[in-house]
């Protein structure tokens, strides 16, 4: 009876100290939109090495990012994806043996303070081949949120700008499932602009991500 009492003592000093919950961009957290409204408090520098994993309406599956590969393009995933971003977000764009785009927040409250957070462009280092992923681009110096996955050998983006930060490790095949009925008829505008009300709506079947977690990964 004793050890129960001091148990529940404990329990209770613990909550009232204010015990911090799961932290930002891990499964159950919640995304900060303090910081998803204003851009420039998403800045820390990423990792050399580091893993996400993706949690989907398809299935999981697991991106390895290489910083040294795209660092700007690195480093925007990485404080995109601790801060929560991507929770919630369609698959909106799927084109068969091209590629499946994602990456508009499902609130446009968000939306529209990323649609001119614009990244500067990175030397290409890895070829847009089958798995690789990467921010879409509409010119220079344009990236913003939005990335694709590559469905197969894509290369002849390699000089437009496209450059991979990382590459699916595991559950491609997820990947490769995704809906692709709707193909490219989402209007990204109208995304932009009523967010997954649009989306729930007009393409209610579209896949979409539950939530993604950082994975810390050991320096060898």
């Amino acid at each position: 009876m004793r050890l129960t009492a001091i148990t529940l003592m404990t329990v209770v000093a613990l909550f009232l100290a204010g015990v911090p919950g799961p932290a930002v961009g891990q499964e159950g957290a919640k995304p900060n939109m303090e910081k998803l409204m204003n851009p420039a408090q998403l800045n820390e520098k990423a990792p050399e090495k580091f893993q996400v994993k993706f949690e989907t309406s398809k299935g999981d599956f697991i991106v390895d990012v290489t910083r040294a590969w795209s660092p700007n393009g690195a480093d925007r995933f990485y404080n995109l994806v601790k801060n929560g971003f991507y929770n919630d977000c369609r698959f909106f764009r799927v084109v068969k043996n091209f590629m499946v785009q994602f990456g508009i927040n499902g609130d446009p409250k968000i939306s529209r303070f990323w649609r001119e957070a614009n990244i500067p462009d990175d030397k290409l280092k890895e070829s847009n081949l089958r798995g690789y992923i990467t921010f879409a681009t509409s010119g220079p110096n344009t990236r913003t949120t939005q990335l694709f996955i590559n469905f197969g050998d894509n290369s002849f983006l390699d000089k437009q700008g496209f450059t991979p930060f990382g590459k699916v490790s595991k559950g491609m095949n997820v990947v490769d499932s995704i809906n692709n009925e709707f193909g490219e008829k989402p209007n990204q505008g109208q995304i932009q602009m009523e967010g997954n009300a649009y989306l729930q709506k007009t393409f209610p079947s579209l896949d979409y991500i539950k939530s993604t977690v950082i994975i810390p990964v050991e320096a060898k």
